[in-house]
């Protein structure tokens, strides 16, 4: 994982930026400054290609994970003619360069993205069907002045394009790099990619589409399957050649991962000991559940600790790493905004996640109120379809903003195909017979603990209750917030917020003062409209506080199931 950054000429034409005219600055120059505002993102190396005739510019910010000592980028084709900036992590690159060799006998891969430009050479846009990880990329061919810019299906790496004032495209894993230049700034759509020649029809086109996105689906649930599916994308996941650990809230999503990880490590070394990490205040209800998760699969566990004036402190360092001014979002990425530097100090470059869970299976405690299967499957669609602008956004820059790689394998895209094809009727959770179903009273993610439920966790984890990391990690923390923004905002002030912020509106206190520090470090209306609200259906009849304590299934009434 990385961070990469482009300027392409509108026309394919040689540039210099209209801003650094009569400068001291040349292209490259300009490029390398740019691209510094996102290096923690690559703390390992930077890579610099300016190819001046054409106008274009990459700059490569590199955490080395694969392909250590032979991996830095840019890369290129053999003749030279094409040139690739990508964050990403290839899952099935070696069986792609396999199937590559068989045409070229020579070929060895520097690094799991190299397979990308090979693939590109031979396939063009059809390589998208090939390719399994999560990736955000730019490739350029000089021989037909052909750019190629894609996201993966869900987002998880991100992405930002933009627009300077001359209209010359920039490309960048944060918005950081390029708002000061670019008057239009927008997320690069997941699942999309532009291909075609600079000053040509450059507007996105979607390349990943599934059946589920569109109609319900019908599929029985497999617990068998979903067992297999779900720990052969986490043995895809462990691909590295760094240390690596895993988050661990205690949570069944995260708990499973480790529990899975240990496992498969442990077919090559029986003694084998997960480096896992939790996070919260004192008496934290995570720390409970995690140490019990530690002590089942025997990890070598961390937990630190932190104050509410630890996370208060570095609520205006988040907000500029995070790009974002959601309360949700926020509130999520403070403890492990904390976590994260500590994870990186121990030498661990790579860590295991349990992100997405929620989403595909409709773990929220909300969904408790989706009123019919179809809404609750539309919901679970509309949630995979904001995870880059919610959770995988937090937990992408949060961690990246230490140089630590996020990795997570329950959005591995056959996992979440077939997650997201089982009907909504075997996935809905509620009371005894008011779906008038088979399986009875059942609580969130249902068949998820159903098909670990055999020597994967401990039944008072694997059977806990949905909480949401902001609150897990300590209720202090999420009581604190408000009033402490409170601080800072006058009612004065709070009564324009309709005026000030017209994008957006903030409804809270706490929500302005987020919006105040966004607006200082991200200004425009652009900038603005990157973000998105992540909050219950009130139409379900759901409080508007994204706290799961706020929601009606709080409560812990599935007490039937710790035998």
């Amino acid at each position: 994982m990385c961070g990469i950054f482009a300027i392409l000429s509108k026309e394919g034409q040689p540039i210099l930026p209209k801003i650094c005219r009569g400068c001291v600055h040349t292209l490259r120059e300009f490029a390398y400054r740019q691209s510094g505002k996102q290096r923690h993102r690559g703390p390992d190396e930077t890579g610099v290609a300016i190819m001046p005739e054409h106008g274009v510019a990459f700059v490569h910010e590199r955490l080395a994970v694969i392909g250590v000592k032979t991996g830095r980028q840019p890369l290129y084709s053999e003749d030279g003619n094409v040139t690739l900036i990508a964050n990403a992590e290839i899952y099935n690159y070696l069986a792609l360069a396999e199937s590559i060799a068989n045409k070229r006998p020579n070929y060895r891969p520097r690094s799991d993205c190299n397979v990308i430009v090979e693939l590109y050479e031979d396939y063009g846009e059809g390589l998208f069907e090939l390719i399994t990880g999560m990736f955000a990329f730019v490739l350029y061919d000089k021989s037909s002045k052909t750019v190629l810019i894609a996201r993966d299906p869900y987002g998880i790496m991100p992405l930002y394009i933009g627009e300077d004032e001359e209209g010359n495209m920039w490309i960048s894993s944060e918005m950081k790099c390029m708002v000061e230049f670019c008057p239009k700034v927008k997320n690069f759509p997941p699942g999309h990619y532009i291909m075609g020649q600079l000053g040509g029809n450059m507007n996105p086109q979607r390349f990943y589409s599934r059946a589920w996105q569109q109609e319900i689906p019908c599929e029985p649930a497999n617990v068998n399957i979903l067992q297999e599916r779900l720990e052969s994308a986490v043995r895809t996941h462990l691909q590295c050649d760094v240390p690596f650990g895993a988050l661990l809230s205690g949570g069944v999503d995260s708990s499973l991962i480790a529990s899975i990880a240990t496992k498969i490590m442990r077919e090559r070394d029986p003694n084998y000991r997960l480096r896992t990490f939790s996070v919260g205040m004192k008496g934290s209800p995570d720390f409970k559940y995690a140490r019990l998760v530690a002590d089942y699969i025997n990890s070598d566990h961390t937990e630190v600790s932190f104050t509410v004036e630890d996370c208060l402190d570095g609520v205006r360092d988040l907000i500029y790493h995070l790009e974002s001014y959601d309360i949700a979002t926020v509130r999520c990425s403070l403890p492990m905004f904390y976590l994260a530097r500590y994870v990186k100090s121990t030498g661990i470059k790579m860590i295991l996640s349990g992100e997405g869970a929620d989403e595909i299976f409709g773990g929220y405690l909300y969904f408790y109120k989706a009123p019919n299967y179809e809404e609750f499957h539309k919901e679970m669609v509309t949630r995979v379809d904001q995870l880059h602008v919610s959770d995988i956004l937090r937990a992408n820059k949060v961690t990246m903003s230490k140089g630590l790689e996020l990795r997570v394998p329950f959005l591995d895209t056959s996992f979440v195909d077939y997650a997201m094809s089982i009907r909504p009727e075997d996935k809905i959770p509620g009371p005894l017979n008011c779906y008038n179903d088979t399986l009875g009273d059942r609580m969130e993610k249902f068949i998820l603990r159903k098909a670990f439920e055999n020597n994967y966790l401990p039944a008072e984890v694997l059977w806990r209750q949905k909480e949401q990391f902001s609150d897990g990690v300590g209720y202090d923390l999420i009581e604190a917030l408000p009033r402490f923004a409170a601080k800072h905002v006058s009612d004065e002030e709070f009564s324009k917020a309709s005026i000030r912020f017209p994008i957006n509106t903030p409804k809270t206190k706490e929500a302005f003062y987020y919006r105040c520090i966004f607006e200082e470090q991200f200004p425009g209306k652009s900038a603005a409209l990157t973000v998105e609200k992540w909050a219950p259906r009130l139409d379900w009849g759901c409080p508007e506080d994204p706290s799961g304590r706020a929601q009606e299934a709080h409560a812990n009434r599935l007490k039937q199931y710790l035998k």
